[in-house]
């Protein structure tokens, strides 16, 4: 409502400075005025200070926006590669700003400077070879270094050893939901499609595949610190998107197709709840919760609970109308945790087992109401066939 009020307001301003601007123009009639279509050196000048005032509004608003919402910007990253992935991105900041300053202060100098002039003849000349090849050179030579460097980076990050001692965990995506499998003792994922979703076989693993037996599904990832973590990711049924922030890492989840991604937490959860800059971050927040619990209570509302940090995995692709509710809790645990929280957890295969077996009746346990009900039905209709065939057999 505030926002239709607001457009309201800027709306009818814009309609009363337009009248003002005809009621102006009534004021001028009669007077001398220069109709000409040509702009005066009176005209240049006003156009060459505007641009001036525009150019400092650019880097004001540059520098306040820095300042103004740069603590915004995601902090220490929680994996080894995060630091690389900072680095580049630090760098293509730095070129930005510095290549943005330049040409826009040239960009307006020049316009001012060459304003135009009725004793001034502006000078025309076809091309430059030497200009064209400066901003056809330097723009090229910084791109190749930055798409070198992101190649590097990138070999990096997504290079995974087949020898490697990683651990295999699987994520599967639909709308709007995050599960994981975890390959169990033997650190093998068993095979998986659709096709066999069944029951609570919600991923559709092929529980006839031999290393299918150990896997584990769950529902909140748990990751140990220290040791690369080797995600297989794919989706059920629209495009998604794995986005781990805090540990700079992004990849597509593709239904029909599995991709991968690997990194190594470097911070568990309780760790990274102590940094200092995360300490101050959560207390902000939970200030402004307390200032919002404030006119929520008055209101005969319910007051907000305090924020406590946790990594998260988002979806970063627009995959339906509760895409932004579409997460999961990563805990980073110890690798002593970790191994605590895993033997804890049962195996699909368990769970398929006593699903099964709570679908079928104890032995010997007394029926249910409804089960006795059925009981009776059939009892009775096969008493009305022994009679009905006895009948026959008499005549």
């Amino acid at each position: 409502m505030t926002s239709l009020l607001v457009i309201i307001v800027v709306v009818l301003l814009a309609v009363a400075l337009w009248q003002l601007t005809k009621i102006f123009d009534l004021t001028q009639v009669g007077a001398s005025s220069d109709d000409s279509q040509v702009a005066s050196d009176n005209d240049n000048n006003i156009q060459g200070y505007i641009m001036f005032g525009f150019l400092a509004f650019i880097y004001i608003f540059t520098i306040y926006g820095l300042l103004k919402w740069g603590n915004l910007a995601l902090h220490t990253p929680a994996s080894e590669h995060g630091l690389l992935v900072d680095n580049l991105m630090n760098i293509t900041w730095v070129l930005i700003f510095t290549v943005q300053v330049i040409t826009q202060g040239l960009l307006y100098w020049f316009s001012f400077k060459n304003r135009g002039h009725k004793d001034r003849k502006a000078l025309f000349f076809a091309d430059s070879n030497k200009l064209e090849a400066i901003w056809s050179i330097i723009p090229s030579v910084v791109l190749a270094c930055l798409i070198l460097y992101g190649l590097y980076a990138w070999n990096n990050i997504m290079f995974v050893d087949k020898d490697e001692d990683v651990v295999e965990i699987e994520l599967y995506a639909q709308q709007f939901k995050w599960t994981a499998r975890y390959a169990g003792q033997d650190n093998v994922l068993g095979k998986a499609n659709v096709r066999l979703i069944e029951g609570i076989n919600t991923l559709g693993v092929d529980m006839s595949d031999p290393n299918a037996q150990d896997d584990i599904v769950v529902t909140e990832l748990h990751i140990p610190k220290g040791k690369k973590v080797h995600f297989k990711m794919r989706s059920q049924d629209v495009l998604h998107s794995a986005y781990f922030p805090h540990f700079r890492a992004q990849m597509n989840c593709v239904p029909g197709m599995v991709t991968e991604f690997a990194f190594v937490p470097t911070y568990t959860t309780s760790e990274y709840r102590e940094l200092p800059f995360m300490v101050e971050k959560v207390a902000h927040i939970n200030k402004l919760r307390a200032e919002k619990s404030i006119d929520l209570v008055a209101k005969g509302g319910t007051a907000l609970d305090p924020y406590t940090f946790d990594y998260l995995l988002l979806c970063n692709k627009i995959c339906g109308a509760s895409h932004y509710n579409m997460q999961m809790k990563v805990v980073v645990d110890t690798p002593e945790d970790y191994k605590k929280w895993l033997s804890e957890k049962t195996t699909l295969a368990q769970d398929i087992k006593a699903a099964a077996a709570a679908e079928k009746p104890a032995e010997g346990a007394a029926p249910t109401d409804t089960t006795a009900k059925v009981i009776d039905t059939v009892k009775t209709v096969v008493d009305t066939v022994k009679a009905a065939v006895a009948k026959v057999a008499m005549k």
